[in-house]
């Protein structure tokens, strides 16, 4: 690993190399800034684990209208942001698929909820069509018979998030953003000022903008003053990978989710024969442990929606952690600590929110102003204003 000069100083120090991190850097970098990220394994982190649904209508609930726009926003902007990192990547490509997502019922709760949720679409002039069972078999006939309906959504489409990770680690480089192997122990902070931080080689570097987007572990960063960021809490996820066999392709065209059992379910089907199976949610703490009892669940509620899946290959298990907010939306923009901005705390969505995150971030980053689309979800607005 190649040790930074003494003294050194960058205009912009991102904390943290996930996808998050990486996407800001990039367009800084594409701005003209001079950018260091520090982080062990730069692409490493939940993209490695999470499914790359790109779901801004499928994923929505009620109350998160703000969230729907800022995912719809960078939905629309995914198919540009994939092929121009493709090129800026030296053409490695990010699985970026246009599919549409299928969301069914399998019993007649279920469709109630998805009736209402489908009213509550069209209510906000979203496109999601209604199906009846027999459509939503017809779309994908290894559906259960059972399916008592559902909704198609052509505009919710996926990613992988592994090769979206891969890319950006070298359009970064490419770009001229320094990517720097090692962990940020402690942020630096003179007269109320952050300026730059602490590394685990023993060295110091200074910036005049840090961007603090370490996932659910930016709370706990040393030397961050108290209350300038909510915790973040881990919420753990486990995932399966199988694979299709050439003889069972196309196993599914598009993506499927369901509730099942009152759980979030969701299969995801690649061009490479890859099968996608999440995700857990768990209130576990930090902790990765892939369990017999979350592998157990995931494959027996996926039988349930798709009963073929029993013939397939199980090739790969997988934890990852999701960073949660207390309200589950983003903090995008500068702090309550001046010099620090946060990209941090994207919950579910940070694979479908990385292209419109490095643009609002790099924006201010760039200019000092926050973009309209950003404001709802400043990091100061869990501040208590006193009365």
């Amino acid at each position: 690993m190649t040790r930074l000069p003494p003294g050194a100083h960058t205009e912009v120090l991102v904390i943290g190399g996930g996808i998050v991190g990486l996407a800001v850097a990039w367009r800084a970098a594409q701005r003209g800034l001079r950018v260091l990220v520090v982080d062990p394994r730069p692409g490493g982190g939940a993209a490695q684990v999470a499914a790359g649904m790109l779901a801004p209508v499928t994923e929505l609930q009620y109350g998160e209208e703000p969230l729907l726009r800022l995912g719809m926003a960078s939905n629309e902007r995914y198919a540009a942001f994939a092929a121009e990192l493709t090129e800026a990547a030296g053409g490695r490509d990010t699985g970026y698929r246009r599919c549409g997502t299928i969301a069914v019922a399998l019993d007649s709760d279920d469709r109630e909820e998805l009736r209402e949720l489908h009213a509550f679409h069209q209510r906000l002039g979203l496109d999601s069509q209604w199906l009846t069972g027999r459509e939503a078999r017809r779309l994908e006939p290894m559906l259960a018979p059972g399916v008592r309906g559902g909704l198609h959504v052509t505009d919710d489409h996926q990613v992988d998030g592994r090769r979206l990770a891969a890319a950006l680690v070298h359009a970064c480089e490419r770009a001229g953003a320094v990517l720097h192997r090692t962990e940020a122990t402690g942020l630096l902070v003179e007269h109320d000022r952050a300026t730059g931080a602490r590394l685990a080689t023993g060295e110091s570097v200074t910036a005049d903008r840090v961007v603090l987007a370490a996932g659910s572990r930016s709370h706990l960063l040393p030397g961050l003053p108290p209350g300038v960021l909510p915790a973040i809490r881990p919420v753990k996820g486990q995932v399966l990978r199988l694979r299709v066999p050439e003889a069972y392709r196309p196993f599914l065209s598009r993506n499927v989710r369901a509730v099942v059992r009152g759980g979030h379910l969701y299969l995801v089907p690649r061009e490479n024969g890859e099968l996608v199976i999440g995700a857990t949610t768990e209130e576990q703490g930090y902790d990765t442990t892939v369990t017999a009892g979350g592998v157990y669940e995931l494959l027996r509620d996926a039988h349930e929606l798709v009963p073929g899946i029993t013939e397939l290959p199980l090739v790969e298990t997988g934890a990852g952690l999701r960073p949660g907010s207390p309200d589950n939306a983003p903090l995008l923009g500068p702090t309550a600590l001046p010099g620090l901005v946060a990209a941090t705390g994207h919950y579910r969505n940070g694979v479908l929110l990385t292209p419109v995150t490095g643009d609002l971030v790099a924006e201010y980053l760039a200019t000092g102003t926050l973009p309209e689309l950003a404001r709802p979800f400043s990091p100061t607005r869990f501040t208590k204003v006193p009365a």
